[in-house]
């Protein structure tokens, strides 16, 4: 493996590192506490699409940038240092604009792809219920066929982005053991949508979604009628790839702190950064941050082979999530009781690392299908050496 940055990369990166340091941050100073707005995510947006944040899933033939998941990985990572809770806004609204410029048909693409890569529109998908969870086969979301369209009934949760969307792409139930994703849009179709508190990275917002028979015609399928399980559950690779760095933007910001405070603060007339347990403490957050970097660049490489690699991408997830947590408290403990106080950034460190080991399957989701890719026994059908993998 060659783990050296390409020229064009490091270039692309030191861009958007300049545009986050005068843009992105004095954007988001003081309202990292709520939820973005709907104004101030599309003004976020519209400015990193420029640096291929929201636009690299897309190829050149539909007007983005073509880029492979590696590269985006980079950009991400970058942004995630400064700004994760940016970082989840735009990952979620790519995958929205992946998920169209995959399936969509020609009225579709025209209709959405361009808002989405300038940031004008912003987009999310629709999986998790409140009764369901990670069990995405007993949704009750339904969609009846009606003459000329659907009647869809049901309720999402923890829907990233839903609350500022401009449209939502909804796996529904159509027959039997069959799915269906439509584009429901806010300008055309009824749904509420309510923002759910969290513990961190709050200006990501999460939402629960309501439709009461809406509603939409059969230009809304997005792709196939009954085929939309398989795509879902395809996303969630990608998905966890990106919690996955995510979390290694953290751990970096978090190491980074600590570095810089056991270098000012004094104790017993010496910096604390030259106390032998002090170093301990930084060295092994040092070996963990990079050990979670490996692996998510090892997912994302993997997600350039065009195979599935549920195994790569979990592993990342579940390591990159919990050991998140770790490098943050650690953080916290160089700090001492100033790494408690919010004059600080440790302990938002430490909140927002806290969400990371839930979205995308918890980290024991992840661990069941690591287990399952391994022994080809499927721990959520008992019994059975099967996969969850949509057929």
């Amino acid at each position: 493996m060659d783990f050296n940055i390409s020229t064009e990369d490091a270039i692309a990166i030191e861009s958007l590192r300049r545009c986050i340091m005068r843009e992105v941050l004095p954007m988001i100073d003081g309202k990292r506490d709520d939820g973005f707005s709907s104004d101030v995510a599309h003004d976020l947006l519209t400015k990193l699409s420029e640096f291929g944040i929201g636009s690299g899933w897309v190829g050149e033939d539909e007007g983005g940038l073509g880029l492979s998941h590696v590269t985006s990985g980079l950009l991400y990572e970058e942004l995630a240092i400064h700004a994760p809770e940016v970082a989840g806004l735009a990952y979620v609204s790519e995958g929205a604009a992946a998920k169209i410029y995959k399936l969509g048909s020609s009225d579709q693409k025209s209709e959405y792809l361009p808002g989405l890569l300038r940031g004008r529109l912003i987009g999310c998908g629709g999986v998790t219920e409140p009764s369901t969870g990670s069990n995405v086969r007993q949704m009750r979301t339904k969609a009846i066929k009606v003459d000329g369209g659907w009647r869809i009934t049901g309720e999402k949760m923890f829907i990233s982005n839903a609350d500022i969307a401009d449209f939502i792409i909804l796996l529904a139930r159509t027959e039997n053991e069959d799915f269906t994703l439509f584009i429901i849009d806010r300008r055309i179709h009824e749904f509420e949508t309510r923002g759910i508190s969290k513990l961190g990275l709050h200006g990501w917002s999460f939402a629960s979604v309501s439709m009461q028979d809406m509603y939409v015609d059969d230009s809304c399928v997005l792709g196939s009628v009954g085929k939309g399980l398989r795509e879902a559950m395809t996303g969630f690779e990608r998905a966890r790839a990106w919690i996955s760095v995510i979390a290694s933007g953290i751990c970096q910001a978090a190491l980074r702190d600590a570095i810089s405070y056991s270098k000012d603060r004094e104790q017993f007339g010496n910096p604390i950064a030259s106390f032998q347990l002090v170093q301990g403490l930084l060295a092994d957050m040092a070996c963990e941050t990079e050990a979670s970097r490996l692996l998510t660049h090892r997912a994302l490489f993997a997600l350039d082979q065009s195979g599935r690699c549920d195994l790569e991408t979990s592993i990342a997830k579940v390591f990159s999530a919990e050991t998140c947590i770790k490098v943050a408290s650690r953080a916290i403990q160089v700090h001492g009781a100033y790494g408690l106080t919010t004059e600080f950034p440790v302990e938002r460190h430490f909140r927002n690392a806290r969400v990371l080991t839930i979205p995308d399957g918890t980290s024991q989701i992840n661990q069941l299908i690591i287990g399952r890719e391994l022994t080809g026994y499927s721990a959520f059908v008992a019994g059975k050496s099967s996969s969850l993998r949509a057929k």
